[in-house]
């Protein structure tokens, strides 16, 4: 912990910096409650009664009540959460897994992703009203939406129905995900 000026305790450095509102972004703060409407929808978080936001001009500013560590703690995660709901309205997030394996493949059915992953039947996924998913290729999924957090935990579901085995690799992970190979039986030395 640094102390800075008269034993003043130094500012979470993420939560100090003012989140940038776009002009086609409406932010409205009653109470404890942010909503975000923007182009690709509306959200809303329920921010601790320890955490103030407030809006100056084009930006959001979020303070802390005091220097509690609960307090600390929840103050770059607060702003984290609003700057997310912002970006989200705006951009929207993605997650893009591929598949591998001989096979192994996914297709686009309406909304129910089909997928093909070494089981006797096909998996079938449902998108919901606020994940989309896609397959622009047999062996590649985007997940896409404006909230983060289901975007990722959406992803991750997809993920678990067949994550990559270490011996030779094949499964679902996401893009850009490293995977460490194990050696077979067959790859030891014998004795």
């Amino acid at each position: 912990m640094r102390l800075c000026g008269k034993g003043e305790r130094e500012m979470s450095r993420i939560g100090r910096r003012p989140i940038i509102v776009p002009a086609d972004v409406d932010v409205t703060i009653d109470g404890n409650l942010v909503t975000v409407k923007g182009p690709k929808g509306t959200l809303s978080e329920d921010i601790k009664s320890e955490i103030t936001i407030r809006q100056e001009g084009a930006e959001l500013l979020v303070e802390r009540s005091s220097d509690a560590k609960a307090d600390r703690s929840l103050h770059g995660l607060s702003r984290t959460l609003v700057a997310n709901m912002v970006e989200g309205v705006t951009k929207g997030f993605t997650k893009e897994l591929e598949i591998s394996g001989v096979g192994y493949r996914c297709a686009k059915q309406g909304d129910e992703l089909n997928l093909t992953v070494g089981y006797s039947h096909p998996t079938i996924v449902k998108d919901t009203d606020d994940i989309k998913t896609e397959a622009p290729t047999p062996n590649k999924i985007i997940v896409s939406g404006i909230n983060k957090q289901k975007v990722g935990q959406f992803a991750a579901e997809v993920r678990r129905i067949r994550p990559v085995e270490p011996y030779k690799g094949k499964g679902i992970k996401y893009v850009g995900e490293h995977v460490i190979r194990k050696e077979g039986k067959a790859g030891k030395g014998k004795k």
